[in-house]
């Protein structure tokens, strides 16, 4: 575990959820080399398999910025990078970075941290009162329909709003930036011409997107400064294992999810 406690106020933040991906298509992917972008970020070139601690995306995200993130495989206790203060807690250690605030969202906006969100799926679109729950939290957050779950060309929409709007904060602000990757969300089936069901072939094949659309958004982070990031899905889904469909149900495929946590030096050119 890193010791976020060191980290926050030096390192902008960054925390990137790939809504609905599996554990096991992040891994076949990354062993087939489709996901080479990816793969050179995350610790020892592999992704950590973690329990979510919600089986659909609401409920995922209220854990995660309650310090919540996913959990490491086998008995615990597991310590946190981040946590709302709480009296009892077993997970807070010396490398967590704690805040007297109820969420970690409003903890990094006390320390200073411009809080942005580029939301994705529906419960960051702002249409509803449920979906201004989430972007709420932030000081900043942002939603149209070419960085939600039909357009194609979803990530490279919200790497580009991401990157335009970290360019007109001053280099000295420090950010902690939520995007919610919404590609790998039904329906993916688009990324495989002439598919008309999703599978795990269909959402391999959005990773395969998403993949070769994230590197600007990382080039622009490390402009800034030195970055403290967190990659992980929020949840999985299921297409017919065991009887099986979609996810917000207690199946291996929805409840294993691909993590990676790991610094970045700032790019000094």
């Amino acid at each position: 575990m890193l010791n976020a406690r060191a980290l926050v106020g030096t390192h902008d933040v960054l925390l990137l959820t790939l809504d609905t991906l599996r554990w096991d298509v992040a891994s076949d992917s990354l062993a087939a080399g489709r996901t080479p972008f990816l793969g050179s970020l995350l610790p020892g070139g592999v992704w950590e398999p973690r329990h979510s601690p919600g089986s659909f995306t609401y409920a995922a995200h209220q854990a995660f910025f309650a310090g919540f993130l996913p959990t490491p495989l086998g008995p615990g206790p597991h310590p946190r990078l981040f946590a709302a203060r709480f009296a009892g807690s077993e997970t807070s250690t010396a490398n967590t970075c704690e805040f007297d605030a109820p969420d970690i969202v409003c903890g990094l906006a006390g320390r200073g941290y411009h809080t942005l969100c580029i939301g994705g799926v529906g419960f960051f679109n702002r249409r509803t009162p449920l979906g201004c729950v989430l972007p709420d939290l932030f000081a900043e957050s942002h939603w149209d329909p070419s960085i939600g779950v039909t357009d194609p060309r979803s990530t490279e929409h919200q790497v580009a709003l991401a990157v335009a709007r970290l360019a007109d904060l001053p280099a000295g602000q420090r950010v902690f930036l939520f995007l919610n990757v919404s590609a790998l969300h039904q329906p993916n089936c688009h990324y495989v011409p002439g598919a008309v069901a999703d599978s795990p072939t269909t959402q391999a094949a959005a990773l395969a997107y998403v993949d070769r659309s994230l590197p600007p958004l990382f080039a622009a982070l490390r402009r800034r400064a030195p970055l403290l990031a967190v990659l992980c899905s929020d949840h999985g889904t299921a297409y017919g294992e065991d009887g099986y469909h979609g996810h917000r149900l207690a199946h291996p495929v929805v409840w294993t999810v691909p993590y990676a946590e790991f610094v970045l030096e700032a790019d000094a050119t």
